[in-house]
């Protein structure tokens, strides 16, 4: 996809971070835009904002992305204000808790609702329109680059972001396949100035754990040391920019940081020589 003048666009997780700058990315572009997100005081100032800099159509819509009934309801509203999807952005996501063992039921039905089935659902619901259009369009999805490495951040973060790594490979094939017109994108985000940190505000009430997971002294250091590192990360509009040049590029794997490859070598290393990986290299941080 090379032309984004009066396309349509959707976005999800729209109401900050790096959803909010590849919005305004698409309003620079001029482009119709579709916000979606679960925070609707922050969806509402986000959208104000917005028109009162650009002249572009803008819809909003309050979206819990974990639940299918509402992307369907966000897929038809986007009809029924624009009659048209090129460009779709699954971009919501939120940053989970507990390890291997120690992760909650409650945590990893919140993670992988929100990181991993989203984008199930998302594709599911509007490529087929997409399809129909018969004009070109593009995907992204966002994944992390702890989608590409080995056992960093936590594991219900993992496990999902490297999901959404394999779900997209799927579909760059799937879309070969078809000879389709549509393009499509995993974008690999290292660190990024944004909150993801605080995602729990955002986690419903039915999939809060009944108590406080205590903390260990080693975690609270790493929280710590995490919030520091993140408030000094890449400025979601660089993240944008980035993004855009790869959809005009038709390129698959989208990554904002080199300084990760050496790890991905590794992995991949370890993997086809049949060797544990290094203990250090799970440190995310150095």
């Amino acid at each position: 996809m090379e032309y984004f003048q009066d396309k349509v666009a959707v976005i999800t997780g729209a109401a900050s971070g790096i959803g909010q700058a590849l919005a305004e990315r698409c309003l620079q572009e001029g482009m119709k835009v579709m916000l979606a997100d679960v925070e609707a005081d922050a969806l509402t100032t986000t959208a104000a904002t917005f028109r009162a800099r650009y002249n572009n159509p803008i819809e909003t819509q309050v979206v819990d992305v974990s639940v299918l009934e509402a992307l369907t309801a966000l897929r038809d509203a986007t009809l029924e204000a624009y009659g048209a999807v090129h460009l779709l952005f699954n971009n919501a996501g939120v940053g989970g808790a507990g390890g291997a063992w120690t992760g909650t039921e409650q945590d990893w039905a919140w993670v992988i609702g929100v990181n991993l089935m989203s984008v199930v659902h998302g594709q599911r619901l509007f490529v087929p329109i997409m399809l129909e259009q018969d004009e070109p369009g593009h995907i992204v999805n966002t994944a992390s680059v702890a989608g590409l490495m080995g056992g960093v951040t936590n594991a219900p973060y993992s496990v999902t972001k490297h999901g959404v790594v394999a779900l997209t490979e799927h579909l760059y094939r799937d879309l070969l396949v078809a000879d389709a017109k549509l393009g499509c994108s995993v974008l690999c985000p290292g660190i990024i100035r944004t909150n993801i940190g605080d995602s729990g505000r955002n986690r419903p009430e039915a999939l809060k754990n009944a108590a406080p997971v205590a903390l260990t002294p080693q975690q609270e250091a790493l929280r710590a040391q995490f919030a520091a590192v993140m408030a000094e990360g890449m400025q979601p509009s660089a993240v944008a920019e980035t993004v855009f040049n790869g959809i005009r590029k038709n390129q698959l794997y989208i990554q904002t940081h080199d300084q990760f490859n050496e790890r991905i070598m590794t992995r991949a290393e370890d993997i086809t020589q049949g060797t544990n990986p290094d203990p250090k290299i799970f440190q995310w941080l150095n």
